[in-house]
């Protein structure tokens, strides 16, 4: 009999734990998402095709489209569009490599010089690309007669676009991801070498993205492709950035050097650009007002 009680009082405490332990062994299992998807389409030989190429190569396609039926309902010459994509194409790659070899990575670089221009290794900085965008925009302006916010107003929105299929192609390529986590959509990124759940910031962010560039192309064809001079770039500014600041919290440090900062490389970038499209707004809408009265 006093084997029995003590048989029982081991059951009776040790069971519930072993039941909570159980529980929650399946719970994490349940309530997390193994990602492990190659980041390589196919290969052939030494040749071999990227999701992250394949996703940025179509956000200049399915941009290209769109800006294309913006210049026709605005009867604009395709050959305008041609030289914009152009300026487009050069001063994104150019900008986003300089922008992370600059902002992130001059230790590295600035000893490395002759892998400065090696894009193919990686390396591409959002903020970069905004930077020279803007600078290119504004040499296009110059040359096409148009003005300076027609051309930011209209470009932003596939710049918006870009933006989910680039984070589309860093969550294929397992990179940029968020701490780790319990709640049920976590991703554990195998090929990371990651073993807990981590958030999946790329795809918090091409959502993000994408609503910002559903909301700015209903609001040019609402406007019937005259929106507000200024209206469509500063607000693009504002969310764009905003999202970037906040989900910046949720990240893990892309360099060592952030780890000891307040606020991250990444934020700190987007607050100026945060700024700006508020300004923006304001005073375009102040000179708008001007304007009608």
């Amino acid at each position: 009999m006093k084997s029995i009680l003590n048989c029982y009082a081991v059951c009776r405490t040790g069971f519930p734990f072993l039941i909570t332990f159980v529980v929650k062994s399946i719970t994490m299992t349940l309530c997390s998402i193994t990602w492990d998807v190659s980041p390589l389409i196919f290969s052939i030989g030494s040749f071999s095709v990227r999701w992250y190429g394949l996703l940025f190569a179509m956000s200049f396609a399915v941009g290209y489209i769109i800006m294309l039926r913006i210049f026709r309902k605005e009867n604009l010459p395709e050959s305008l569009l041609d030289k914009l994509s152009m300026y487009m194409l050069i001063a994104t790659v150019v900008g986003a490599r300089l922008g992370h070899v600059f902002f992130y990575e001059w230790g590295y670089y600035s000893h490395h010089l002759d892998e400065i221009l090696m894009v193919w290794k990686g390396g591409l900085a959002s903020h970069g690309a905004a930077i020279g965008i803007l600078t290119a925009l504004y040499f296009f302006a110059q040359t096409s007669k148009r003005t300076y916010f027609w051309t930011l107003d209209r470009i932003v929105i596939v710049v918006a676009l870009s933006g989910f299929f680039i984070r589309t192609g860093n969550l294929m390529n397992s990179e940029i991801y968020g701490k780790v986590t319990n709640l049920p959509w976590g991703f554990i990124f195998v090929r990371a070498g990651e073993t807990l759940p981590r958030h999946p910031t790329q795809i918090y962010e091409a959502l993000c993205y994408l609503s910002i560039f559903i909301f700015l192309l209903w609001y040019y064809y609402h406007k019937n492709g005259a929106p507000r001079e200024g209206f469509l770039f500063g607000f693009f500014l504002v969310t764009l950035f905003s999202v970037r600041f906040v989900l910046e919290f949720l990240k893990e440090p892309q360099e060592n050097f952030e780890k000891s900062m307040a606020l991250n490389m990444g934020q700190l970038l987007s607050i100026p650009f945060i700024l700006a499209g508020l300004f923006i707004i304001f005073r375009k809408q102040k000179v708008n007002k001007k304007v009608d009265d």
